[in-house]
């Protein structure tokens, strides 16, 4: 991997390690969990990088109680990964409850997060996600009984979560200080509402107002996120005691190592050539084989990580064509061999945005649900139903 010096004139920042409770995070990042793409092949390649958390694809709480398979696939880890970091979403209580016993009693995590950040349509449809710490006795309910049960065990508990569900219905700060009373190892704020998706820029001054009210808690900073540089920014703009990293690093494990060499002062930074990121391409579609012990299923997988990897690189549209829709492992080494092995780094027409953004629009949210901060008695009922209908991990 080649690696770039950058003059001492470059931006450098020294932050202390993260404390999670028990937990030391020497580099104070985290990778946000993403479905479908932080399973145990991602974060392996993103750790060779560099230091951090490396948090699994979240997993259903019900799905989890019922150990159905794939939810059991989620929440596995390999035996080299120091904190096994499983992010939970649930919107009963009980149920939540009952997922984070599981993981204690069975020892199946180091860290668990829950999540309160989702902005996709079929989570806030059914109250959860962004949509659910407007109801705030529910909010409350989730995150106490998730860290009585986590604290049998010494496991530090954290939240992820966005601004609120639109301008007009914001929660964060309040949220923020509901976790923090209940025991919270830290605060993550994905500084968007549910609203925007992943449109238009991440508000940071809202992270720092968060990290102003919270000054006994781990605050994490998370949204527009491209670079060392930007989470340097990040991290000076808003006084965060860390940053979560998420579509910033698809298609770019070696951003971690960016990261680490940042939050330790250096200036060297990861400019993969063309043959290189060949390489990291064929090495991540072996370990998914590992990961799912399908290579059909493996392969399929892989395919939406093509556009990320070769964003901003010389590569022909029929090869790019072809590398979308890859069959078998041996057709994936036929077609990077026809690529520029030779081709250096391009620039920056490999870095920034990565991803669908998305556009504004209004959240799905149960029928009547911004008419109180409370639970009617009818949402109360259908909460158990909820869970059920977002089962299977």
């Amino acid at each position: 991997m080649t690696v770039t010096d950058f003059p001492a004139s470059a931006t450098r920042l020294e932050l202390p390690p993260l404390k999670l409770g028990p937990i030391t995070v020497p580099t104070p990042v985290v990778l946000a969990p993403m479905a479908g793409i932080t399973n145990t092949a991602f974060r392996r390649l993103c750790r060779e990088y560099g230091g951090g958390l490396y948090v699994s694809e979240m997993v259903t709480s019900r799905a989890l109680v019922e150990r159905t398979p794939e939810s059991l696939r989620i929440i596995a880890h390999d035996d080299d990964e120091k904190v096994r970091s499983v992010q939970l979403y649930g919107v009963d209580p009980a149920t939540v409850g009952k997922a984070v016993r599981m993981l204690v009693e069975e020892d199946r995590a180091d860290h668990i997060d829950l999540n309160f950040g989702c902005p996709v349509a079929k989570v806030t449809r059914k109250g959860g996600g962004a949509a659910l710490p407007w109801k705030t006795d529910l909010f409350t309910g989730i995150v106490q009984t998730a860290v009585r049960e986590a604290a049998k065990g010494n496991i530090p508990l954290t939240i992820k979560m966005r601004k609120g569900i639109d301008d007009d219905h914001l929660t964060y700060l309040e949220a923020g200080r509901i976790a923090r009373d209940s025991g919270v190892a830290a605060v993550a704020l994905h500084g968007r509402t549910a609203s925007q998706f992943y449109s238009g820029k991440a508000d940071w001054s809202a992270i720092a107002r968060l990290r102003e009210a919270l000054p006994d808690v781990p605050v994490l900073g998370n949204g527009d996120i491209w670079s060392a540089e930007d989470a340097v920014r990040m991290v000076r703009e808003t006084g965060v005691d860390g940053v979560v990293i998420g579509r910033g690093c698809q298609g770019r494990p070696w951003l971690f190592g960016d990261l680490m060499a940042a939050f330790e002062g250096s200036e060297r930074r990861f400019k993969p050539g063309l043959a290189e990121v060949s390489d990291s391409v064929y090495r991540h579609a072996q370990l998914l084989i590992d990961t799912f012990g399908d290579e059909d299923k493996a392969l399929r997988d892989i395919r939406k990580h093509m556009a990320w990897y070769f964003k901003g690189y010389v590569v022909g549209g029929d090869l790019r064509a072809k590398l979308s829709t890859v069959p078998t492992l041996d057709v994936l080494r036929s077609l990077l061999d026809q690529l520029d092995r030779d081709a250096p780094y391009p620039g920056s027409d490999a870095e920034g945005p990565r991803g669908r953004a998305g556009t504004p629009k209004r959240t799905a949210l149960p029928e009547g649900w911004l008419n109180d901060r409370g639970l009617s008695p009818v949402q109360q009922a259908g909460i158990g139903a909820a869970e059920l209908d977002v089962s299977g991990g």
